[in-house]
């Protein structure tokens, strides 16, 4: 996923990219903060680069495929918070995905591959070509996610429309930005996007659900060994 700057008017400053910090463990950190608004979303990544690749790596293993602190086994998801239950399915599904493919998922602390191996992981996690999925944000930002790719197949197992959980996330994880940006009280916000929060709890549920059945089964295969 990347986002820039959408030309508000004629002589509009183009966008800026923006990486975050890759992180050092397993563990997710917190986001890094600018005191321009930007956009913000579960697996949201910067245009990519050769250089930038081991680094985009590093940050998938924080936002988007890897279990928080603890690093929870799948026949603990029942004392797992919500969100973590998510985050395990979609590593899982994530891992699963590259392994078919022959590649190795990145892994913090091992050794790195080469520059060409390093590109094709990442190519295989985000998707290439032309970016399908697009939403430009009321901050000026416009938000671009690819359909292809072993997160995007991941986030349509578990809530079942990708184009839909793009829109809705984007929308959702945003509104702190947007609110600053207006000037807004963020409840004048939420307010606004009551039927985006109303959908982004629906899937979810959805993707809280699917993501336990993923984990129990992948539980009872692992007993069954």
């Amino acid at each position: 996923m990347r986002y820039e700057a959408a030309p508000r008017e004629a002589g509009a400053r183009a966008g800026r990219s923006h990486n975050p910090r890759p992180a050092k463990d397993r563990c997710p950190h917190r986001p890094l903060t600018s005191s321009r608004p930007r956009p913000r979303t579960l697996s949201a990544l910067a245009r990519l680069s050769a250089r930038a690749v081991h680094t985009a790596l590093a940050v998938l293993t924080a936002l988007t495929v890897l279990t928080v602190a603890g690093c929870a086994s799948p026949a603990r998801t029942t004392s797992m918070p919500p969100n973590d239950v998510i985050k395990t399915a979609q590593r899982d599904l994530t891992e699963a995905c590259l392994t078919r493919q022959g590649l190795a998922p990145p892994r913090p602390g091992a050794r790195p591959s080469s520059a060409a191996r390093q590109q094709q992981v990442t190519r295989a996690l985000f998707g290439t070509g032309r970016t399908e999925l697009s939403l430009t944000l009321p901050t000026g930002y416009s938000v671009r996610a690819h359909t292809d790719g072993c997160l995007a197949a991941a986030q349509r197992t578990l809530y079942g429309d990708q184009r839909r959980w793009f829109r809705v996330s984007t929308v959702v994880n945003n509104l702190k930005p947007e609110a600053s940006f207006r000037k807004e009280p963020l409840t004048e916000i939420r307010t606004r996007h009551r039927a985006d929060l109303a959908e982004w709890r629906r899937l979810r549920a959805r993707a809280l659900i699917n993501a336990k059945a993923h984990l129990q089964a992948e539980a009872h295969r692992a007993a069954a060994r």
